[in-house]
């Protein structure tokens, strides 16, 4: 069985699409892309088809993480057919993402914090209307949500 993840945030051009990349990088570490896939998306419309953010790749990019060949998508229906988790990067989009998805929906909807050693509360704050430093510690979170997610997976699906 392959365990698919798919990331929301709103536009998805910095944080989902980080978070993507860098859970890839970690799977593929791992040797695990053939059990886990990972994909992100945006609550959003206003971005679809752009690449994330010039700011999130060069950030993605000082860590090992390739991004820019993304594009930028909004959720959909399927999302909710195929995805075995869908986490959210805040609580408005995860409001979103709760409202939007079928009643016989059987998967987990989640905010990313809850891996990383916060409490299922946590946020991860949108870096976008902010200078490019504020991306390098978006990343430094997501690298540790990233880290738990992985290792629950792992213990959760003996994988």
């Amino acid at each position: 069985m392959t365990i698919h993840i798919v990331f929301v945030c709103l536009g998805n051009i910095c944080r989902s699409p980080s978070a993507q990349g860098i859970l890839e990088k970690l799977v593929n570490d791992a040797m695990l892309q053939d059990k886990i896939t990972v994909d992100s998306c945006g609550t959003a419309a206003f971005n679809i088809g752009k690449h994330p953010d010039p700011r999130a790749i060069a950030a993605c990019q000082r860590k090992g993480y390739s991004i820019e060949q993304q594009i930028a998508r909004q959720i959909t229906p399927v999302d909710y057919q195929r995805a075995n988790y869908i986490i959210s990067m805040d609580n408005i989009n995860m409001m979103s993402v709760k409202a939007w998805a079928p009643d016989d929906y059987q998967g987990e909807l989640s905010l990313f914090m809850r891996y990383g050693g916060g409490s299922e509360f946590s946020q991860i704050p949108d870096p976008y209307y902010h200078e490019a430093n504020q991306f390098d510690g978006t990343i430094a979170v997501l690298e540790k949500a990233a880290k738990g997610l992985l290792a629950h997976l792992r213990k959760n699906h003996q994988i």
